[in-house]
């Protein structure tokens, strides 16, 4: 099992966000925007700060590929 950010990707594309911008304004680590490129789990909390700065819900962002 593995997850999908490419939601997550195009969101960014459609609100002419770059992936730095959405690191800042949702304080993320630049090790779980690198986990979050290779299709790694990273926390609800997480996620949840993304939903915010998006106004989005989770299943917008990620979804899950099952092997």
């Amino acid at each position: 099992m593995t997850f999908s950010y490419n939601k997550l990707w195009k969101l960014l594309i459609d609100n002419n966000m770059m992936k730095k911008d959405l690191k800042e304004k949702a304080k993320i680590n630049s090790n779980t925007m690198a986990n979050m490129g290779k299709g790694l789990p990273v926390s609800m909390e997480v996620l949840g700060r993304i939903c915010v700065v998006l106004r989005c819900n989770i299943g917008d962002i990620v979804e899950v590929i099952y092997d």
